[in-house]
């Protein structure tokens, strides 16, 4: 069994660049853009735990800044079971990581995420 501890360098810029247009985009108050750049982050950063966890936990702050309940709650329960997933990299591809999704549902990738995560595919 592979333990995922550490996100590849390159990815960890694709995954850093998803939270940097995250931040851009909640300052210009455009919370639709800044809430898929955390999706993006979470897909990119979902088989490694720090990542994950650290996307779930954005996630939970933006919950409470949206006085979302649902989410709040959601984001709660994946920080609980989500890192630990990702240290045995049983996660599913794709998913956003929102409350409005399935935990364990997959997801379609978009094809430029497809495209970088194949780059970074462990042989």
């Amino acid at each position: 069994m592979k333990f995922n501890t550490k996100i590849p360098k390159g990815l960890k810029e694709y995954y850093d660049n998803e939270l940097l247009f995250y931040r851009l985009s909640l300052l210009k108050g455009n919370l639709s853009q800044a809430w898929n750049h955390l999706e993006r982050s979470h897909i990119i950063g979902q088989s490694y735990p720090f990542e994950h966890t650290f996307s779930h936990w954005l996630m939970l702050k933006f919950g409470f800044r949206q006085k979302n309940v649902k989410e709040v709650l959601g984001q709660v329960v994946r920080l609980l079971v989500g890192g630990w997933k990702s240290f045995i990299d049983h996660v599913p591809t794709g998913n956003t990581g929102g409350a409005d999704v399935p935990p364990l549902k997959k997801m379609k990738l978009p094809q430029d995420l497809n495209t970088i995560l194949n780059q970074y595919k462990p042989l």
